[in-house]
């Protein structure tokens, strides 16, 4: 396989890797905190942009691989939230989140080449339930540090599911990467079996 993953999340990986995807992480050195506070156009630009960035970035090292980019924008009643910094963040973030409807744009961009071979995005819509603070507490207290590297600070596929009442999207795409599209470019560019 000549595919490279531009990212260092691990769900990101591991997706792929359950997928039977040989990928090689090599991730991006993108500042995302700048680079979305320089942008200027729609959150689905913003994170196309992004995910065009990481796999540009990338690519440039590794011109003959297929390298996939990715980024993952959330999106609530017009604002934009980012990973939070701290456990404090994420309790606050949650706590504007709870009985509210939000967005995941979630784009995702291969690159050969320095040069764009295909790009997706997708928008999963995601309802949280109106949890108590007790319920609050004990899902900090039992995900701990590591929701401050999911920009909605949950992790729907581990006690995070329990914040919901309702999703509507591909699961894979809420996790971070519309890995079944991924799949079908991949497919036509012949690095997986059709």
């Amino acid at each position: 396989m000549r595919v490279i993953l531009a990212s260092g999340s691990a769900a990101r990986r591991a997706m792929c890797l359950a997928a039977g995807l040989k990928v090689a992480v090599l991730p991006a050195d993108v500042d995302e905190a700048a680079f979305k506070a320089a942008a200027t156009g729609t959150v689905e630009e913003t994170a196309l942009a992004l995910a065009v960035a990481k796999a540009q970035r990338v690519s440039a090292v590794a011109p003959g691989a297929l390298v996939v980019g990715a980024d993952q924008m959330l999106v609530c009643e017009g604002r934009r939230y980012d990973k939070p910094n701290d456990m404090s963040a994420a309790a606050a973030q949650l706590r504007a989140l709870r009985g509210r409807t939000h967005f995941l744009v979630t784009a995702v961009c291969v690159a050969q080449g320095g040069a764009v071979a295909w790009s997706h995005i997708e928008t999963p819509v995601l309802t949280m339930r109106d949890f108590s603070e007790e319920f609050l507490a004990s899902y900090l207290t039992a995900e701990g540090e590591k929701i401050c590297g999911c920009v909605g600070a949950y992790r729907l596929e581990g006690f995070g599911a329990q914040l919901f009442a309702r999703v509507e999207g591909d699961y894979f795409t809420i996790l971070g990467l519309p890995l079944l599209a991924l799949l079908g470019f991949l497919r036509q560019a012949g690095e997986v079996p059709a």
